[in-house]
């Protein structure tokens, strides 16, 4: 399960390391929380170029009574998303990428819980395999993700027993192609990043409370 990550860098970081035209202004978040909003990147038929919007996260079926379920359905797993009601249609046509430049994760111990804080390099942006949902309720649309997990890595094993599927640079354009519709193309990309490449620390447990959302959560403890 992922239940935290963040998002720290700038529009112009991000435009460059996603190959934008355009991104609005974004605020650095070191605690985003399930059904905030957060950044993602996707394309459409009507608009085949990449574009940065803000998606509820916690994902919402189209066909779903209320809106309550998208605080159930935060991950969905790789390897039974391509049946799963709930999230079938938008695996076939509703692909995107989640921003992000770590995440969270927690190792249970015999004392408690110790947070640990996951990063790809040095820190870089990189991206979440997502999926998105459009929802029509009562007060309006909605629009809602999920982010794909897959069994854990070398480095977070001892952590945790599932890991968010973090995409290479190269998969990209076809994680995002609205044309391909056949899960047998995209599936082969929902594997574990290569430990070699990632770094985990200890953190303290401010992170624990989506109330702190500060430089201080993703700090070294």
């Amino acid at each position: 399960m992922c239940g935290r990550f963040s998002q720290t860098r700038s529009a112009a970081i991000v435009a460059e390391a996603f190959q934008l035209a355009e991104v609005p202004p974004l605020d650095p978040r070191y605690n985003i929380a399930p059904t905030q909003p957060v950044a993602v990147i996707r394309c459409t038929a009507e608009q085949p170029q990449r574009q940065l919007q803000q998606l509820r996260w916690g994902l919402i079926p189209s066909w779903a009574k209320d809106a309550s379920i998208g605080s159930k359905l935060i991950n969905a797993r790789a390897e039974t998303v391509a049946e799963k009601p709930s999230f079938r249609s938008a695996f076939s046509q509703r692909r995107c990428l989640v921003l992000a430049d770590g995440f969270y994760e927690w190792q249970r111990l015999e004392r408690g819980k110790q947070p640990f804080y996951i990063r790809v390099g040095e820190g870089e942006p990189f991206a979440f395999a997502g999926l998105w949902e459009r929802w029509r309720g009562p007060d309006g649309e909605v629009e809602s993700c999920t982010l794909l997990t897959t069994e854990p890595n070398e480095l977070m094993r001892p952590i945790h027993d599932r890991m968010p599927v973090i995409l290479q640079p190269q998969d990209y354009d076809l994680w995002l192609d609205p044309s391909v519709r056949e899960p047998a193309q995209v599936q082969p990309l929902l594997h574990p990043y290569p430990a070699e490449a990632m770094t985990a620390y200890t953190v303290s447990k401010q992170v624990n409370s989506p109330a702190n959302d500060s430089p201080e959560c993703i700090k070294s403890a």
